[in-house]
């Protein structure tokens, strides 16, 4: 019989938590309450004596000081309703899962199969509220597709005595099921089986039950039809699955692949090419080490150290169950670096969130008819994906300094989530390079880490397409930091005693793709499917071989080398089991209790899918411009824009990441006299024994892809470039990462749009000599639903490129921030301003206000990569000679919104006259503010550095426009000395603050 341990706050302790939850409770939902409390429920499904669970509650689970604790007892009182909520049997519980490594060491003893610690959480709500609005409540509070949910009154829970919820364990009868798929069938039934799946069963009503979509198009059936045809015999479950893995879009990146009208793909075409002509350029100062053949690029940081860097997206989880998508998408980059070359030691986090309105008020649409499962809030989302990104990097001891979000209506209905990592690797490792490996024949298979469930299970192919009524629930994983946090560290010190010859994590595919990709380093493999760890059992053998189940590595051990590799990993509280070996036999075998259950040649199982061909489109789109507002006083629009959600701070975002922890932190992410103004960059010192630094940003414009993803893909480049420049970065070292989020992609005119921007990847990445190091796409970010008349609704996430920008400082000490030093400072504007608010946030601010819907204009923002490279090197001479007092590469909102963050980071005014300013013509004073032409920068300068710089920028087009002032007053003015706007710093901060100021 399970044991029940209820903890609950002191009268007079403050309920933080309780309280947070009653706030948002009456915001989001206008549901008054008087107070909530909350109750943590521990229930022990072990059979332990009243002394141990005794010893369990005093010393495990109550701080004495602020709470107190029953056993087996109700303890919630004084409330008018309560709600429980815990996980559903086989989510991944990491607070019970940390709580029972607590009872083991505490009790020294061991749990048995089957046996475990759930952890849930009482609400207790008391106002006047009927059932329906407690339902509503609950429904706010829990994720039906991970959680379950009780829900009592105060009279039945006295009645009943408590809440007894049944203990959530696997109840699965043991399988060994494999099946023989049938492919000699018709197109149509083909059709099906690649977009629901295999046929599990069939009920007794008549209906099929399959187990998820395979994501496999006609011709890529009729190509594993004819392959088995050839071999005598049908497939078996493991083998199509398995194949569907390895051929996904998420894994294969068929799309990115394909010819593409005339072009052999735009992958190899454009960005990887680009990075060739670069990498032969460089010669032998080529910088670049390994790109785009492992699980991150690596690039020569010191003489003595490498860095690896890769950025991934959680998008289709994170719509589901946005805090475990976005925490297993964290923890899952993690594992790129840690299975990079010889395995790196993770220094750096990185994430970036696209949502809808978090005010939106209207009806959200349906996944189902008849108004069934409607979608998540935008802000329910964001608050989950902030929390598990927060929970997953904070938990590993990993700094997250760089972060961003963006909004767009039509994130609604998908969420982007990308998130990346940086490791960093000794250059030689026991005498090789850090970054070879190699699988040889003779190695045993180990699998370390987690264990295997039915989380995850068709996470790649689930991620291959739309979003629709029968996207599978079990694709949803949990990730657990802390069980990773034990591996990472035992592998780092596995790889420096030499231990292993390779390694790759069980990312999208799990075993079926780890184990598969390190078959092809040595020729083969052969794997006892028996012998994987699994969490409960019930799996199917398909499922055990595909499921995503999290904090799993798997590495090629040689034989010599076993005892030791499995003795280390115990002793670091890793479970590690040896599945099978590596051979050289060109097949991918698996077996179960001796018998083959998968037999397929690697050759078909990796190269076998064709290249796709397709077709693309492009036209140049028409968009209206809005109307222009008279150019009297600005001050009112620019205390707008700095309000405007898309400008305005992050900081409640920001103020949850660690970024100082390894102690390497040199530009923070919010910076100036109150520490509470985004930084252009961040600066990190991953060496603490160096003065050489990393600095990191990136850009991301998707409303510029709406006039032509030609621009969003340059000014994409050119402003991560730009940002890292400020800070200090050496412009002639920095390597770029792309992360193309696309909808649609097999739509010509989407292609079209991919088309143009992998192109002005190719060309911009070639003129600013900045390489791709690696990159990963997502092609089918919609959401395909119902509205409340059970009309169709398809929801397109724009066209989205993340560039990510990695920067080396040569030395820490001479970075500079943005924010305005002394007053009497020279003002500079470097850069021309142009016509250019095509997609800006000023012609969004005034289509919104004009017609309640962003308008975007024709002129978007283009790079003259010749001029900004050259500015780029002379700020750099600048930085390096020490003489700019601040740096700031204007961005979104133009020079307006840079003039204001200058001068709020600073808390000091600025006196500016915008006459003053290099420009292109003659332009409107709102377009000179507002205008977001690319390539340019403020800086502010003593007076008695102004000779040495503008020495340094003879040849460039600059122009000194003003002075810092003491008075917190933000004044520009015109030629004749005639007021544009006189902005209260104050007030601006207060504005920049108040959107997101949660």
């Amino acid at each position: 019989m399970a044991d029940r341990i209820e903890v609950k706050f002191k009268t007079g302790v403050k309920d933080a938590l309780g309280e947070s939850v009653c706030a948002t409770i009456e915001r989001d939902l206008q549901i008054k309450l008087q107070r909530v409390q909350t109750v943590d429920v521990f229930t022990l499904d072990k059979d332990l004596s009243k002394e141990q669970v005794e010893l369990c509650r005093v010393e495990l689970f109550t701080d004495p000081l602020t709470q107190y604790s029953r056993v087996n007892s109700p303890i919630a009182e004084d409330f008018d309703w309560i709600i429980e909520i815990g996980f559903l049997p086989g989510v991944t519980d990491n607070v019970g899962r940390t709580s029972k490594e607590g009872i083991k060491d505490l009790l020294k003893i061991e749990f048995a199969e089957g046996e475990a610690v759930y952890f849930s959480r009482q609400y207790l709500l008391s106002g006047k509220l009927a059932r329906k609005g407690v339902e509503r409540i609950a429904g706010y509070l829990h994720n039906p597709l991970i959680e379950r949910s009780f829900i009592k009154s105060h009279a039945e829970f006295k009645h009943a005595r408590g809440i007894h919820a049944p203990v959530p364990r696997v109840k699965l009868p043991v399988s060994d099921r494999v099946d023989e798929v049938n492919l000699e069938v018709s197109d149509d039934e083909l059709i099906r089986l690649g977009k629901e799946g295999i046929l599990d069963h069939v009920e007794p009503d008549g209906a099929e039950i399959r187990r998820g979509p395979l994501a496999l198009d006609l011709e890529a059936l009729y190509i594993i039809r004819d392959h088995f045809r050839a071999k005598g015999r049908n497939p078996t479950d493991v083998e199509v699955e398995s194949i569907a893995q390895t051929w996904s879009e998420h894994c294969k990146h068929t799309i990115f692949a394909a010819q593409l009208d005339e072009i052999n793909s735009v992958y190899r075409s454009h960005i990887k090419d680009a990075t060739g002509k670069i990498r032969a350029r460089l010669g032998k100062d080529d910088w670049c080490l390994s790109v785009f053949t492992d699980n991150s690029g690596v690039i020569r940081f010191t003489e003595g150290w490498d860095l690896c860097y890769k950025v991934e997206t959680h998008n289709s989880p994170s719509a589901l169950d946005p805090y475990g998508g976005a925490i297993t998408g964290i923890v899952g980059v993690n594992r790129d670096p840690m299975g990079t070359g010889q395995g790196a030691r993770l220094v750096i986090n990185i994430y970036g969130f696209c949502f809808g309105d978090p005010y939106y008020k209207g009806e959200l649409p349906y996944r189902g008819r008849d108004r069934a499962r409607p979608i998540l809030h935008p802000r329910a989302i964001f608050e989950g994906v902030r929390r598990g990104v927060e929970h997953g990097g904070n938990k590993s001891g990993i700094p997250t300094p760089w972060g961003f979000l963006i909004f767009d209506e039509r994130y609604m209905g998908k969420p982007l989530v990308y998130v990346g990592t940086v490791g960093l690797l000794p250059a030689e490792i026991n005498g090789r390079p850090s970054y070879s490996k190699k699988a040889q024949a003779g190695d045993y298979i180990v699998m370390a880490g987690g264990r295997v469930g039915k989380d995850g299970i068709h996470g790649a192919t689930f991620s291959s397409e739309s979003l629709h009524e029968g996207s599978p629930a079990a694709a949803v994983q949990i990730g657990d930091p802390i069980t990773q946090k034990k591996m990472h560290d035992a592998q780092i010190e596995a790889r420096d005693r030499g231990l292993y010859n390779s390694l790759t994590d069980n990312g999208a595919g799990g075993l079926s793709c780890s184990v598969g990709e390190m078959a092809r380093e040595c020729g083969g493999c052969e794997v006892d499917l028996e012998k994987v760890p699994i969490k409960y059992s019930g799996l199917l053998p398909s499922e055990t071989w595909i499921s995503e189940s999290q904090e799993r590595m798997t590495y090629s051990v040689p034989p010599e080398n076993l005892a030791e590799f499995l003795a280390l990993m115990q002793t670091r509280d890793v479970e590690a089991t040896v599945i099978g070996r590596f051979n050289d036999s060109g097949l991918c075998k698996v077996y179960l209790h001796g018998k083959t259950i998968m037999d397929v040649d690697l050759e078909f199982l990796h190269e076998g899918l064709p290249q796709r061909k397709l077709k693309s489109k492009w036209k140049t789109p028409r968009l209206p411009l809005p109307r222009l507002p008279k150019t009297g006083d600005m001050t009112q629009i620019l205390y707008h824009m700095a309000g405007r959600l898309n400008i305005c701070s992050k900081e409640y975002v920001v103020r949850q990441f660690d970024h100082e922890v390894q102690g390497g932190s040199v530009i923070k992410p919010l910076i100036g006299v109150n520490d509470d103004v985004h930084s252009d960059a961040v600066v990190i010192r991953p060496l603490l024994e160096s003065l050489a630094g990393v600095a990191m940003s990136c850009g991301v414009l998707p409303w510029y892809g709406d006039i032509d993803p030609y621009a969003m893909a340059s000014c994409g480049i050119d402003t991560a470039l730009r940002n890292v420049v400020a800070v200090g970065a050496d412009p002639d070292r920095i390597a770029l990462l792309d992360n193309f989020c696309w909808c649609s992609s097999d739509e010509p005119e989407r292609l079209g749009q991919l088309r143009r921007a992998t192109l002005a990847c190719y060309e911009t990445a070639l003129a600013y000599r900045t390489p791709f190091i690696s990159g990963k796409d997502s092609m089918y970010n919609d959401f395909k639903g119902f509205d409340g008349k059970n009309n169709p609704v398809k929801i397109s996430v724009p066209p989205t490129l993340l560039i990510s920008s990695l920067g080396k400082v040569n030395d820490i000490r001479k970075c500079v921030s943005l924010d305005a030093k002394s007053p009497g400072d020279l003002v500079y504007v470097l850069g021309e301003t142009r016509d250019e608010c095509g997609g800006s946030e000023y012609f969004a601010y005034l289509g919104e206000k004009e017609c309640g819907s962003r308008m975007w204009g024709m002129k978007v923002p283009r790079v003259d990569t010749g001029s900004a490279l050259m500015r780029y090197r002379k700020i750099h001479r600048a930085i390096e000679d020490g003489v700019l007092a601040s740096c700031h590469a204007v961005g979104m909102g133009g020079l307006g919104m840079g003039f204001a963050r200058i001068a709020m980071a600073g808390d000091m005014g600025l006196d500016l006259d915008l006459s003053k300013v290099p420009k292109a013509g003659k332009l409107r004073r709102d377009k000179i503010l507002f205008s977001e032409s690319q390539s340019r920068f403020v800086v502010t300068v003593s007076p008695d550095d102004q000779k040495r710089f503008e020495d340094i920028m003879s040849g460039d087009v600059f122009a000194l426009v003003g002075r810092v002032i003491e008075d917190r007053y933000l004044v520009v003015k015109d030629a004749r000395d005639k007021l544009v706007l006189r902005a209260d710093v104050r007030e601006l901060s207060s504005r920049y603050k108040k959107t997101l100021g949660w």
